[in-house]
């Protein structure tokens, strides 16, 4: 495949593709006139950087983890960010809990709902701290 083809087939930008080339994420093979050739393995690769990039790795752990020859150096990388995933997770279900009371909630000023409230008591313990 070209790089505009693979660009396409996973919705980026082909300036991407160039970027984690040129940081060692991807070598695509090159044809005649110095062309980009991407193949099916390649592909398995951009869809294991792009998941990556979701669960918030950054881009030279990506590669770490990616190049790893050794299955304990590929651990390292994961449990490095494995900590901040979970917490992102906790803090996107609290978010999303807020805004299902907020959904379920029937009174006019929601400040005023005491499930509402619940959702919302860690924050205001925590900032009254500060």
């Amino acid at each position: 495949m070209t790089i505009g083809e693979v660009a396409d087939h996973f919705g980026l930008p082909a300036h991407v593709l160039r970027h984690w080339e040129s940081v060692g994420l991807l070598c695509p093979a090159r044809v005649t006139g110095g062309r980009r050739r991407y193949t099916h393995d390649d592909l398995f690769r951009v869809a294991s950087i792009l998941r990556a990039k979701q669960a918030g790795l950054p881009l030279p752990d990506i590669r770490a983890f990616l190049v790893a020859g050794d299955p304990a150096a590929r651990k390292d990388v994961l449990r490095r960010n494995h900590g901040a995933l979970q917490a992102r997770m906790a803090a996107l279900r609290s978010a999303l809990d807020l805004l299902e009371a907020g959904l379920n909630c029937s009174h006019e000023d929601i400040s005023t709902c005491p499930n509402y409230r619940t959702h919302l008591a860690e924050l205001v313990e925590v900032g009254g701290r500060g």
